[in-house]
């Protein structure tokens, strides 16, 4: 038998990424020990009927005790209280990642906290549905899809090549990039078009009744993916723009500007504008076609 990657792994928090993950890592025999944490009775009772996990407990610091590397899958709201809470019982050497769609703020917050012989190796898969919960996760979520590491500077190698393995065993594509960065270009590819169709469902929501009920029976592709999106848990996207508002505020800034231009065309008639806009924007999801990522 190959021999694990890790001897104990411990995810905290084990909705649609993190259960994704526990299920990948036991497909793939990534880790001897699979222990799952989370504060919800009905995610523990489903972990168990799924067994989902070797061991599941609702204490992040037992689930932590001992673990070789410890992911945090939690609300961005609530990594501090995570991080306070495992901090004391972390082995030497053990690594701590995560899975958030922030990482400036995480490196910012949780490095005080964590204690210095630890390896702090920040990442995110780009990669989810609109479900949630234990039960909505799947083994195979990750494979083709990205996943960013942001590990602070003068992080440990062999931490950093330690994840990069595990995420390439589960199917994903690994990058390395700063923090900031990460940043800004999420805000603009994810957070955004989240804030975005948050925005149109609600304003159709708010129209007058017999106007809301049609825009429900007509709804075309472009709205219905719109609700797709909206869908997203609430809690996980309110701390991603409070914890990336200096991103997402400039990028809002850039679509408002454009927003201006287009409306602008739009009333004077300026059909060459809208055509080569229309034109240009068409070429970018060729693209992402072609990098297999649609």
């Amino acid at each position: 038998m190959t021999k694990p990657l890790f001897e104990r792994v411990a995810i905290i928090g084990f909705g649609l990424i993190g259960s994704s993950l526990g299920r990948a890592i036991r497909a793939h025999k990534l880790a001897r020990t699979l222990v799952a944490c989370d504060r919800s009775d009905q995610a523990l009772a489903t972990i168990a009927r799924l067994r989902l996990a070797d061991a599941a407990t609702p204490v992040a610091a037992d689930a932590a005790k001992d673990a070789d590397l410890v992911v945090i899958a939690v609300p961005l709201g609530a990594y501090a209280e995570v991080a306070n809470q495992i901090a004391p019982v972390l082995k030497p050497g053990a690594i701590v990642s995560d899975v958030g769609s922030v990482k400036g703020t995480i490196v910012r917050d949780l490095s005080p906290i964590l204690p210095p012989h630890i390896h702090l190796v920040p990442g995110h898969p780009v990669a989810g549905t609109e479900n949630s919960g234990p039960e909505s996760g799947f083994e195979t979520l990750f494979e083709g899809r990205w996943c960013i590491l942001t590990p602070p500077p003068g992080t440990d190698p062999a931490a950093i090549a330690k994840v990069t393995d595990l995420w390439l065993a589960c199917g994903a594509m690994v990058e390395t990039m700063d923090a900031a960065h990460h940043d800004k270009v999420l805000a603009i590819t994810s957070h955004v078009p989240h804030l975005i169709a948050y925005t149109i469902v609600g304003t159709a929501s708010n129209l007058e009744e017999d106007a809301k009920s049609e825009v429900i029976k007509f709804s075309a592709s472009g709205f219905r993916d719109f609700t797709r999106i909206a869908a997203s848990d609430p809690t996980m996207w309110r701390d991603i723009f409070l914890n990336n508002k200096e991103a997402v505020l400039e990028m809002l800034q850039r679509l408002t500007e454009d927003l201006t231009a287009l409306q602008r065309a739009i009333r004077r008639g300026e059909g060459d504008m809208l055509f080569e806009r229309f034109t240009r924007t068409r070429e970018i999801r060729r693209r992402i076609i072609d990098a297999h990522q649609a």
